[in-house]
């Protein structure tokens, strides 16, 4: 039975990656590099046409299907080495011929290191690449849903100035856009090595297999891996293009986890502006029955935030000593562990019921974001309000009268409106700035909801952006 399991926490294990990372299937990608290697020394007549000729496609079945749990074990009885043991094992399929010729002229971590550029461009590209076309897309729908939907935004936790649900949902989707394209573009950027002992070709050039055919062996090697070569390297590829690469991925995690906190506050008793949808048979509480908790919402912060400790892991490799030391090796195991956690939030948000995913089943209740945009009247337009009476004409500080003098006179009886007219009746300045004010932005001033800004423009703004991402990112 296949040893499977991906980095990380057991729980959380998104089935699209065991291709990729399931731990027997590591050992997978390191014989490809092997093979490459391989194929490549024949390529430059290193190995004769004869003896390549006897690597036939049966053998590089059986290569290809050696499982890292059988290097472990010849790992652990023989060589205490784990690339001595893929070797070890690849030359006992291989015929006579063929064997000397294995992990010529490689070090370890051109294998390692090449072999885990390749794995996390495969991950990318067929599976975070495809499911967050699938988020994105469902993002873009409801932002344009809830275009116009007047909801009250928030800062510092109190209510601020009118929004629309669409365009919160804008400004995550722009973050996700955001992050998506970086992501894209680093994971262009991941590079191989087939550089040696210490990153400067001493075999390849001390035994005269380099440029060959015009070409580096490196790259030679790298091309039919589809990656390029780092300018330079060590023993170890140098670390910034990986980790700006999983830096990406822990932005766009942060943009998940930025959802996450909106959506669970929004579901607050309080609130309740957003619905998350219950499943059939599902509960909120072991014992409180009448809960509806914000489960898919909570996991997508906590993700987030279970990233961010993974992540220090990356910082911390981003030294070794000299041209390379062991200290990093067991820590950089640990790095597909933010891609798992990445995909984890992008299944949450596509978890489907009925074909429909859970990010564009969500509903917006219209009754309590009006509940909630009415609960201050027109206290909310405290700022128009103060920049009116000194745009058309207040010269003292019309934001000191708003709030010191206006403010407290605020009540069930009395609008803020309301307020600023009394006040007016005792200030001649006052009273002549209020009657510059035109009749259509009296008119704005006693209608929160129209207080919206370029809300709906933004909105569009974001989801053409989003349309043209979901064309051109195939």
């Amino acid at each position: 039975m296949a040893n499977l399991p991906l980095p990380g926490n057991p729980r959380y294990q998104p089935k699209d990656l065991v291709p990729v990372f399931g731990y027997d299937n590591l050992a997978q990608t390191l014989v490809e590099v092997e093979l490459a290697a391989l194929d490549t020394l024949a390529e430059v007549n290193v190995i004769n046409h004869e003896d390549h000729s006897l690597l036939t496609e049966e053998i590089r079945k059986k290569l290809l299907a050696l499982t890292t749990t059988e290097m472990d074990k010849v790992e652990r009885e023989i060589t205490k080495h784990d690339i001595r043991a893929l070797v070890r094992l690849m030359q006992e399929i291989l015929p006579e011929p063929l064997r000397r010729w294995v992990h010529v002229p490689l070090t370890s971590y051109d294998v390692i290191d090449t072999a885990r550029a390749v794995q996390f461009t495969r991950a990318h590209k067929q599976v975070v690449r495809v499911k967050l076309r699938e988020v994105i897309r469902s993002l873009r729908d409801q932002a344009r849903r809830n275009a116009h939907q007047v909801q009250i935004g928030r800062t510092h936790g109190q209510h601020a100035l009118p929004i629309t649900v669409g365009f919160w949902f804008a400004t995550i989707l722009n973050r996700v856009l955001f992050n998506a394209m970086e992501m894209d573009r680093y994971a262009e950027g991941l590079v191989g090595k087939i550089s040696g002992a210490v990153g400067a070709y001493n075999a390849q050039v001390g035994l005269g297999i380099e440029n060959v055919l015009g070409a580096p062996f490196e790259n030679l090697v790298l091309r039919r891996l589809g990656l390029s070569p780092a300018r330079i390297s060590t023993q170890i590829l140098p670390p910034e293009p990986l980790a700006y690469y999983l830096f990406s991925a822990l932005c766009l995690s942060g943009a998940f986890g930025q959802l996450g906190r909106d959506g669970r506050h929004l579901m607050r008793s309080e609130i309740a502006e957003l619905t998350e949808p219950f499943d059939k048979g599902q509960v909120g509480s072991s014992t409180m029955a009448h809960k509806r908790n914000p489960i898919n919402f909570e996991n997508l912060e906590g993700t987030y935030q279970k990233s961010v400790a993974e992540f220090l892991k990356v910082l911390m490799t981003m030294i070794s000593e000299h041209q390379r030391d062991l200290v990093g090796s067991c820590v950089s195991r640990d790095f597909p562990t933010l891609i798992v956690n990445l995909v984890s939030q992008l299944d949450t948000l596509l978890r489907q019921k009925d074909s429909v995913p859970f990010l564009t089943r969500l509903q917006v209740s219209e009754v309590a974001c009006m509940k909630s945009l009415k609960m201050q009247g027109d206290a909310i337009l405290a700022e128009p309000l103060y920049l009116a009476l000194q745009m058309y004409g207040y010269t003292g500080d019309a934001h000191e009268v708003v709030n010191h003098e206006a403010m407290p006179l605020v009540s069930e009886s009395c609008t803020l409106v309301q307020a600023v007219e009394t006040l007016t009746l005792e200030n001649p300045e006052l009273h002549e700035a209020w009657h510059n004010i035109p009749p259509e932005l009296h008119e704005l001033l006693r209608r929160p909801e129209n207080y919206v800004g370029r809300a709906s423009e933004k909105v569009e703004e974001v989801c053409a952006r989003a349309d043209v991402y979901l064309i051109t990112r195939t």
